[in-house]
């Protein structure tokens, strides 16, 4: 009488390994896709943080503007502005290291401002402004201080 042999087949492995790499490859595509849109929600909570600490600094620190400039300012990291304020400037910098594309405008007399960021997962924008807007816009800001 034959000994039966313990252990595995070759096929038995091959379809084992098949299996394993079917679902990584499953898991891997889900995991991709919602780093993606874990980058866009911190787009809009870090622009969503420039909205709430404007109206601070309108009402504070800016009395009753958000900035003191002659000219449309589209800068980031504007010292005359509302974007010197330290938490506006902390919020609008890890926009920037999230997005990359980060489009900031305050106008010339300093009575609107519009702040847009192109999210990660799409060719969409996020964009907050003055007018307590929040929203996606397909296309970048430009030098409107009013979310289009």
């Amino acid at each position: 009488m034959k000994a039966r042999q313990e252990g595995f087949t070759l096929i038995e492995l091959l379809v084992v390994i098949a299996i394993i790499s079917i679902l990584s490859a499953v898991v891997l595509a889900s995991l991709n896709s919602a780093r993606k849109k874990g980058s866009d929600a911190a787009i809009q909570s870090n622009l969503d943080t420039i909205r709430t600490q404007a109206e601070l600094y309108y009402g504070g620190v800016g009395g009753n503007k958000y900035g003191a400039n002659a000219a449309l300012e589209s800068s980031c990291t504007a010292t005359d502005n509302m974007f010197n304020d330290s938490n506006i400037r902390r919020a609008a910098a890890a926009a920037v290291a999230t997005s990359g594309s980060v489009t900031c405008n305050v106008s010339a007399l300093g009575t609107q401002y519009a702040v847009s960021a192109q999210l990660v997962s799409s060719s969409n924008y996020w964009c907050v402004d003055s007018t307590s807007v929040g929203k996606t816009e397909s296309s970048a800001l430009g030098t409107a201080t009013v979310c289009p």
